[in-house]
Order: structure tokens, then sequence, then C-alpha cells
């Protein structure tokens, strides 16, 4: 759930309301304490995919697919020695 201040909600208050018509719930704070909070009424049927909402916010690792190294791999598998 994203958090925004009042500023950005006032100067964006459109671009705010479209997100969260598409499901987001967006917190309002003024000087880092919560305010308010925008929830979708209902479902919407004009949902659109969120596929790539999130590009730009996370980078996956080159390395992400390989091998885990043993000690790392028996830890997760619970065998920790």
């Amino acid at each position: 759930m994203e958090s925004v201040t009042v500023h950005q909600a006032e100067t964006n208050f459109s671009q705010i309301l479209s997100r969260v018509e598409l499901g987001e719930e967006i917190v309002i704070s003024d000087q880092g304490v919560p305010i308010a909070k925008l929830v979708p009424v209902r479902s919407s049927s004009r949902r659109r995919s969120s596929l790539g909402m999130d590009r730009g916010k996370f980078v996956v690792p080159e390395d992400f697919n390989d091998p885990l190294p043993d000690d790392i791999l028996s830890a997760f598998e619970g065998n920790e020695a």
C-alpha cells in the first residue's frame, strides 16, 4: 500500500483516484502521520491488468536464477549444519 503526502494528494488527485479505481489502496499522510486511506468502493469491472504496475520499483539481479550456494540451500531446506 502506497503512502502519499497531503501536498502530493492535492497535486495529483485525479491520478491517485485513477489508481484507486484500479484497486489500489493509498494512505494520505500529514507530516508522516496517516490521516486518510483511499480505497475502492467496490471491485471495478473496469479494472485493468496490473502487469507492469511495479516497473522501476525494484530490479531483479542478473544472478536471480543461478543455483544457490550449498550452505544457503541447506539452510533453506532446513538442513542447517
